[in-house]
């Protein structure tokens, strides 16, 4: 059975313990397998917001559910990333818009060196 959430652009730090518990509510009256939907559509690009949705992540994968986060915006979708949490957003099979993954490329900055390269140690130089 999927349970269905959304939260807002008003979304305050201190609604966060809320909204698990009320959604921990809900699993626990309808136990069993499936999703937990959170529309996204209307919320703001902020910590705030991240943090709440990874702490309903968390209530989800407690009850044993899978979240999802529906029609995110791409700047919420950058901010997750930036933040390291690019692959804490499920893509919904049947979303109008799926939420897809942030990964890391681009090219090495001056002076720094490509992935893949190592450097030569010499052994007379001191431990750091």
């Amino acid at each position: 059975m999927t349970v269905w959430l959304a939260v807002g652009a008003a979304l305050t730090r201190a609604d966060i313990p809320c909204l698990c518990a009320g959604l921990a509510d809900q699993l626990r009256a309808r136990p069993g397998p499936g999703d937990v939907v959170c529309d996204a559509s209307a919320a703001r690009p902020d910590v705030v917001t991240v943090e709440a949705l990874a702490r309903l992540r968390l209530t989800a994968g407690r009850h044993g559910r899978r979240f999802i986060v529906h029609d995110a915006p791409p700047e919420l979708v950058s901010l997750f990333g930036l933040m390291g949490l690019g692959g804490f957003l499920a893509a919904a099979e049947h979303a109008r818009r799926s939420v897809l993954r942030v990964e890391p490329g681009g090219q090495a900055e001056d002076r720094e060196e490509p992935l893949g390269v190592e450097e030569v140690v010499d052994p007379g130089d001191p431990a750091v």
